[in-house]
């Protein structure tokens, strides 16, 4: 009843594991579920149309330009309008193009027909009746300012408030592009460094810096607009196919990416990247590239919450990305109306396009988890700010607009790397321990030492990572010279104590009872560490010329951290050594005495007694505890929680940090909200472990039968 009872509580675990796991990798879903008769849209008018909807997704709005521009509200639930009380001003401005100011908030701008710009914010106010909710927009226009030195008819128009004031760019019926900005008491500036290409997209990043430029022959446009700086050209960057023309723009949330869209139907991002390490020199590159509309772009709305945003085409499709995974992760078919201009919600659960018979479509889309995929848990990835794909994890910030990074490859390579180093220090030591106490140490003191290092087992690991990090890893950094000595001389000194052992006059050996040898050796290992920690300065003068951190550094390239791998390897190698030890031990201590008799009785030495009948009997068992202590060293927490950096990189160097996945999870766990991405992944990370220690398990127990079959002939 007890095997059958451990045996359902792991398949109970791992099927809660899969069930926590299982939602990361469903499919999103997404489907219209409204359509409301709005106004459509002026056609002479390239940019007279906007749209957008409420965080609940149950107010839709439209803003039309034209002779009978209008802002109308509508239930998006039955398409009923709203009516609303608009400022009286709006009715008289002859509005010919409409912007929306890139960021949080239902911020726009008007242009008019005579070159002015009209601020204007719409806001949504919810309360609570008879415990229903009710949400009630409302509209505040801005002063005017004069954007054009002559009064021209604006039809495209960029506008972006910042803390500074309001930054605006306007492209005029006569082909003329003007850049003004605050306080406007100087007169707006002439954009002139694209030439003569008609301009079919600009925008501004949110801070107001940066103006692209978009044109029809494909290029992009870079202009830098920075306080204090007079507004000049800093690169020209052919983004489409040969013959296309750039159609869409739009920041994604932290203002690096630039989706762009083009009238072959090409959807990319585009980011800044330096050109060389530590260089402050950028260029604009492209970093992803999506699935093609089958017809010309038409608009892009970023996601206000993450790296995801939709796309628009002429054949009314709708298509959902997310930049991080270089993914189209939603395809929505159209109905053959040309999407004129399209929003994604504030919280990213649903859109709202308007076509060109001015209908407007509501959509409920369900994609919790964008950014999980295998490529980017397992496969370098082209983060925002870096100048490469690369194996990152970092799932948290400070920043609204941080890119969460999810890639577990430096989690399971620090959870190897430290199993790894563990494994390299309590090996020998367990194993050579348990052959000398089994076949050389006398009777009396191996009832003594046995007990004794099996109770090192019971010794709480939060203990050993407590006094790893604190003391050991401070005292490893300053006598690391003499324990780099140590590693020599300690080996030597035992060496030569042995050879002379053996010249000693046989009337002073015989003193000592067989198995009694050791205690010879504990002064001399004594004396070798002690000389070894008094000569720590010259030693590090002679070998690393005084510094040997600075020595590393200019000869290896290695950075020492205090806290790293060689710390871990002692304190857990330390945790471990009374597993293998003590289950290596047995392995070796039930071989047949007859059988060891009987090989000395044949005049073999007790060495070659061990090499030849002893470990090779007992292999099984020693092999199982290599497993059982790699298994243990595997899912060790707290020492690697306490004793390292936590630093999840890539890098074997004994003299830095890393992070595994069991601490990963004890660290993040706390924070991560229930049913989140971040939460999910770290359930995968303690699948990752769950399935690694019973495929290695299974693994050992066929080794394990097998070398049993075939050495039970002795």
């Amino acid at each position: 009843m007890g095997g059958i009872a451990v045996i359902l509580s792991i398949i109970g675990i791992f099927i809660f594991l899969v069930k926590e796991v299982a939602p990361v990798f469903f499919p999103p879903q997404g489907t219209q579920t409204g359509h409301v008769a709005g106004a459509p849209p002026p056609s002479a008018l390239p940019q007279s149309s906007l749209v957008g909807m409420d965080e609940y997704q149950e107010i839709i709005y439209q803003l039309t330009a034209g002779s009978d521009h209008q802002i109308r509200f509508f239930n998006a639930q039955s398409g009923a309008p709203i009516a609303l009380d608009l400022p009286p001003a709006l009715a008289k401005l002859p509005i010919t193009a409409i912007a929306r100011a890139v960021g949080t908030g239902n911020r726009f701008a008007f242009g008019t027909d005579d070159g002015h710009l009209i601020p204007m914010t719409i806001e949504f106010t919810a309360g609570f009746e008879e415990e229903a909710r009710h949400i009630v927009p409302t509209v505040t226009l801005g002063a005017p300012v004069q954007l054009t030195p002559a009064k021209e008819q604006i039809i495209r128009l960029a506008y972006q408030p910042t803390e500074r004031g309001t930054s605006a760019a306007a492209l005029t019926d006569r082909g003329r592009m003007w850049y003004a900005a605050p306080p406007f008491a100087t007169p707006p500036v002439a954009l002139t460094g694209h030439g003569a290409e008609p301009v079919t997209a600009l925008i501004f990043d949110s801070r107001g810096e940066t103006l692209s430029i978009g044109t029809a022959g494909g290029n992009l446009y870079h202009y830098d607009v920075r306080e204090g700086v007079p507004p000049s050209l800093t690169e020209t960057i052919p983004v489409t196919q040969p013959g296309a023309s750039v159609t869409a723009l739009s920041y994604l949330i932290g203002d690096r990416s630039l989706a762009i869209g083009s009238s072959t139907g090409d959807v990319s991002v585009w980011m800044p990247v330096r050109q060389a390490e530590e260089s402050p020199i950028t260029r604009f590159r492209q970093i992803h590239r999506f699935d093609a509309h089958p017809s010309p772009v038409t608009g892009i709305s970023p996601s206000l919450r993450d790296k995801g945003f939709i796309t628009g085409d002429t054949q009314g499709n709708l298509f959902v990305h997310y930049s991080t995974s270089a993914q189209t992760v939603l395809k929505l078919p159209g109905n053959q109306q040309a999407i004129q201009t399209l929003t994604f919600s504030p919280k990213a659960d649903g859109a709202v396009a308007l076509t060109a018979r001015g209908e407007l479509l509501t959509y409920v889309i369900h994609n919790p988890h964008p950014e999980t995929t295998l490529a980017t848990l397992l496969k370098p990835v082209w983060y925002e700010g870096y100048e490469a794909p690369g194996h990152v994890w970092q799932s948290s910030s400070g920043a609204d607009d941080f890119e969460a990074k999810f890639g577990l490859l430096p989690l399971i390579f620090g959870t190897l790397k430290g199993t790894l180093y563990a494994m390299l220090v309590a090996v020998p030591l367990a194993l050579l321990g348990a052959i000398y106490t089994s076949m050389f140490m006398h009777p009396d003191i191996r009832a003594k030492i046995k007990p004794t290092i099996e109770i090192m087992a019971a010794l709480p690991t939060v203990i050993l990572g407590f006094l790893a990090g604190l003391w050991l890893a401070p005292v490893l950094e300053r006598i690391f010279p003499a324990m780099v000595a140590m590693a020599v001389v300690v080996p030597v000194s035992v060496a030569v104590t042995a050879i002379l052992w053996q010249y000693l006059p046989a009337a002073i050996t015989r003193r000592f009872r067989p198995g009694m040898e050791s205690f010879v050796l504990i002064p001399v290992i004594i004396a070798a560490v002690w000389v070894c920690l008094g000569l720590n300065q010259p030693i590090e003068s002679f070998l690393f010329g005084s510094d040997f951190k600075a020595w590393f550094a200019a000869h290896w390239g290695l950075r020492y951290d205090q806290r790293n791998a060689l710390v871990v390897g002692f304190a857990m190698g330390f945790a471990i050594v009374p597993i293998i030890f003590s289950i290596s031990e047995e392995a070796l201590s039930n071989v047949p005495r007859h059988l060891i008799a009987g090989s000395l009785a044949l005049g073999a030495t007790r060495w070659q007694t061990l090499v030849k009948l002893v470990l090779v009997s007992a292999s099984p068992g020693i092999f199982s505890a290599m497993m059982i202590g790699f298994g243990r060293a595997i899912g060790e927490t707290m020492i690697v929680l306490m004793a390292t950096g936590n630093t999840p990189i890539m890098d074997w160097s004994l003299f830095n940090g890393f992070r595994t996945l069991s601490a990963n999870i004890a660290v993040e766990i706390p924070e991560a909200p229930h049913g989140g991405t971040l939460y999910r992944i770290l359930f995968l990370a303690a699948l990752f472990l769950f399935i690694f220690t019973f495929m290695i398990n299974t693994v050992a127990e066929i080794i394990r039968q097998r070398l049993r079959t075939k050495y039970s002939q002795y």
